[in-house]
């Protein structure tokens, strides 16, 4: 899970971060409590889910920490501010959540060849434990998801949550009653799948903030269109468009311009209907080079 404050309401933003200090709380003790069972019971599966909970864990503090560090005013040095900072701590998620996800299956490849018998009245108290936890956290981010993008995330992926741990609860009732000890291993062999998929889907984005990437949307097109529409400009060249972070974007051109007057037009036209609030723009009183182009 990669996790960033965003909220609508600067209001809500205090409680937004309150709650995901309760969260982040929550999910380190569920990850100290699951991992020390999962060894003491030989469950993969749990252990697995104990990973995934400090993923999460991790997640809401990066996102905690980011949100500081971002609030800090450029330097000299960092001139454009802190706002990767969010970015970079995603990335470094996300590569933890690769090597979780790899662990398990390796771990659950391993124990499927030569099967431990496997605690499974622990392993089922812990779940549901743990599924309690997942609920609680998920009321707590429920509580504001309705006007909260971040808190809509946080409650969409504990019901995830809650439902691997169901998953294991069904590993532990097969160990106890039916001596099912291979399930376990199946389990954290989905919950392994589950957390590189997660990984690698998401993986994409934040590569392309990294490298500057041009956004998705909105496109060059879009822009020089809504642009042109401007009375006195007759030509944009050398643009360049990219993110700052996943949800500010940032861009430079050149405008031939009959006036540099229109400088707060083209500006305003860029925040209402782009949501771009960092611009820099030339203007040129006629193109300087023969070949004006992106």
């Amino acid at each position: 899970m990669h996790t960033h404050l965003h909220t609508g309401d600067p209001a809500s933003l205090p409680r937004t971060i309150h709650l995901l200090t309760i969260a982040f709380l929550i999910n380190l003790l569920l990850f100290f409590i699951e991992i020390g069972a999962g060894l003491y019971g030989n469950s993969i599966a749990l252990i697995g889910d104990a990973l995934h909970n400090l993923g999460d864990s991790f997640s809401i503090f990066i996102a905690l920490l980011a949100y500081h560090i971002a609030e800090r005013q450029a330097t000299e040095i960092f001139s454009f501010g802190f706002k990767r900072a969010e970015t970079i701590g995603g990335f470094v998620n996300l590569l933890l959540l690769l090597i979780s996800g790899c662990y398990l299956i390796y771990e659950g490849i391993e124990k499927l060849i030569t099967p431990q018998v496997v605690n499974g009245p622990l392993i089922v108290i812990i779940s549901v434990f743990a599924l309690v936890i997942d609920g609680v956290t998920a009321r707590l981010s429920h509580s504001v998801s309705g006007h909260n993008t971040n808190m809509k995330m946080l409650f969409l992926h504990n019901l995830a949550d809650a439902l691997g741990s169901v998953g294991v609860i069904i590993s532990g009732l097969c160990a106890y009653f039916m001596g099912w000890n291979k399930i376990d291993s199946v389990i954290a062999l989905l919950i392994g799948l589950y957390m590189i998929i997660q990984s690698v889907l998401s993986c994409p984005k934040i590569i392309r903030i990294l490298m500057n990437a041009a956004p998705e949307e909105p496109t060059v097109d879009q822009i020089k269109k809504a642009l042109f529409d401007i009375k006195g400009i007759s030509d944009i060249h050398h643009i360049h468009i990219w993110y700052i972070n996943e949800r500010d974007i940032g861009i430079d051109f050149h405008i031939i311009a009959d006036n540099t007057e229109i400088l707060d037009t083209v500006q305003q036209v860029l925040h209402d209907k782009f949501q771009i609030k960092h611009s820099t723009i030339q203007i040129e009183k006629k193109c300087v080079h023969p070949t004006c182009q992106l």
